[in-house]
């Protein structure tokens, strides 16, 4: 018996680019309030498929599918005194990462660049990962307006 389905066309759709997941990145960037904009300074935002062998190695990631973004660079803290020759932070998303997350997960992918991007910014604040769980939690824990 033959179905007719109605779903997406998915037939001739490739998955997103890496322009497109920086699209994603920098659309969530710029719906952020401008006075947190504004504090995050000269922060670079970019998107690579994985991270490198270097960092690999550094962080003892067993796969490259286990890291979804990086920090790297001094945290707001941490920048009273550059060092000389000190460049801008940088955060990279990891394409292929969060694209097997989001095949394993029932969660739209501009919620997870969002999620990814301000995870890696609160780095930039200076927030270890157990202090952005812990805010995660009491924003989850608060009750819908209406509900």
């Amino acid at each position: 018996m033959a179905r007719n389905y109605q779903t997406r066309a998915w037939q001739n759709q490739l998955s997103p680019s890496l322009s497109e997941i920086e699209l994603l990145a920098m659309e969530t960037y710029a719906n952020l309030p401008d006075d947190f904009r504004k504090l995050t300074g000269d922060v670079i935002i970019r998107v690579a498929e994985f991270p490198s062998e270097e960092i690999m190695d550094h962080l003892a990631l067993e796969t490259p599918f286990d890291l979804l973004g990086l920090f790297e660079g001094l945290g707001i803290a941490e920048r009273w005194n550059p060092a000389t020759g000190e460049g801008p932070n940088r955060i990279t998303l990891y394409r292929r990462a969060i694209l097997d997350y989001w095949t394993e997960n029932d969660e739209t992918l501009g919620d997870i660049v969002a999620h990814v991007l301000i995870h890696e910014l609160g780095h930039h604040f200076g927030l270890s990962d157990d202090d952005m769980a812990r805010i995660e939690e009491t924003v989850d824990d608060r009750p819908l307006h209406g509900a």
